[in-house]
């Protein structure tokens, strides 16, 4: 290890007015900016995901069971009985959805209704959502409870108040149709608007209708145990990528589990593409930087031939007197990668901890007022990964270059 010890030495000389101490500070400055910047960047991308999936789960289950052929199942009954004697499942409901036209006055516009029962409140955070009135399935004056996303309530014009009733239509399932009277191929319903409901989410939040089960089974004529999906919530420590493999595997080939992330795929997928495109852009910094590595070593190589031509007088091996160079790289390259990623572990714990940079829109118009910072070990992996491959890459170009130099001693 005589070659490590040299290039130690070389790396901490004290001679401060020399060019080569000055460019090596530089390099691992540099490296270090870079290294920081894709640690703190990545892990920004950490929190706003973590973030969107808290949001997702404001209104979309933990887990998601469908039939894998056709709209409905026909036992949907049997089927949550299963789901819910399945480890790690804490509660279940089945839900009818469909699309519809909602009426009120003159206003009409299409929208998905829901229909949910008693246990939908155990498996989302609907009442944390709620914006104006209560959730409720109490009927009221003979009236079922409907509860408008925000945009609906807008667009009607509705808000939950005596007298506040909205219309249900959709096309009939069986029957005759009388050509002389389109409306006979509609079947309708009056409901009481009990709440209005925000996600801060504009898929939902545009038109989403939550009604009682029996109502949106009544309405679509549905069977009484048909239902187009379980939904179920988990335990707090399940795993839910293990608990929908196991459900999935009991119920068999005619069902299809989605996790929140199967179910919010798209939104999940572009995250991550940006996340990685981020970081492809930042080794590119990262790159660059690098340069400053192969500068210092190529300066450090021509300021040292002496001491080379000593060595090698000495009887050190051209493989021992480029080994010095070569740990000399791996030391500029691990002193500011150890750097950044203190500086960009500190910057994001304290930024997770204290909000020291806040967002610069209107807090009120906002689920955050500071950017979020979650850490993970993976991101951490990949950032030493790509140290070590600049490091490498510097010490391939510094050993030509000291080849180069022996060839002309």
């Amino acid at each position: 290890m005589l070659s490590l010890s040299i290039a130690r030495r070389y790396l901490l000389s004290r001679k401060s007015h020399s060019a080569v101490n000055i460019i090596c500070g530089v390099a691992v400055g540099g490296m270090a900016i870079a290294v920081m910047a894709i640690v703190v960047v990545l892990s920004v991308f950490n929190g706003f995901a973590s973030l969107a999936e808290k949001q997702m789960g404001l209104f979309d289950p933990d887990l998601r069971i469908e039939a894998a052929g056709g709209k409905t199942m026909a036992d949907g009954r049997s089927v949550a009985a299963r789901v819910a004697a399945s480890a790690g499942v804490e509660a279940v409901t089945e839900v009818v959805e469909e699309r519809a036209l909602a009426v009120s006055g003159s206003a009409q516009m299409p929208v998905r209704i829901k229909g949910v029962d008693a246990g939908f409140t155990s498996v989302t955070d609907m009442d944390s959502i709620i914006i104006d009135g209560a959730y409720t399935t109490d009927t009221i004056y003979g009236y079922a409870p409907a509860h408008l996303a925000v945009g609906v309530a807008g667009y009607l014009g509705l808000r939950p108040h005596m007298g506040s009733i909205v219309g249900l239509y959709v096309p009939r399932r069986v029957g005759r149709i009388n050509p002389a009277n389109p409306a006979t191929a509609f079947r309708g319903d009056s409901l009481a608007v009990r709440s209005v409901w925000q996600t801060e989410r504009p898929d939902y939040d545009a038109d989403r209708v939550v009604v009682p089960l029996a109502v949106a089974r009544t309405l679509l004529e549905y069977n009484a145990g048909e239902a187009t999906a379980i939904e179920a919530a988990l335990a707090p420590d399940a795993d839910a990528e293990r608990v929908a493999a196991a459900i999935g595997a009991a119920l068999g080939p005619e069902f299809r589990v989605l996790t929140r992330a199967r179910q919010n795929a798209d939104a999940f997928r572009m995250i991550s593409v940006e996340k990685w495109m981020t970081f492809l852009l930042l080794v590119c910094i990262l790159v660059v930087a690098s340069f400053n590595i192969v500068s210092t070593l190529s300066l450090l190589v021509i300021e040292k031939r002496d001491n080379m031509s000593t060595l090698r007088a000495m009887g050190a091996s051209q493989a021992m007197v480029r080994g010095v160079f070569l740990w000399q790289g791996a030391l500029i390259a691990l002193a500011g990668g150890v750097l950044g990623t203190v500086l960009g572990l500190g910057l994001s714990l304290a930024q997770q901890h204290f909000g020291l940079v806040r967002l610069s829109a209107d807090p009120s118009a906002l689920t955050i007022d500071v950017y979020p910072v979650v850490v993970q070990a993976a991101d951490l992996l990949a950032v030493a990964a790509v140290v070590v491959g600049a490091a490498a890459a510097s010490a391939l170009v510094t050993l030509l270059f000291t080849k180069d130099i022996n060839r002309q001693q």
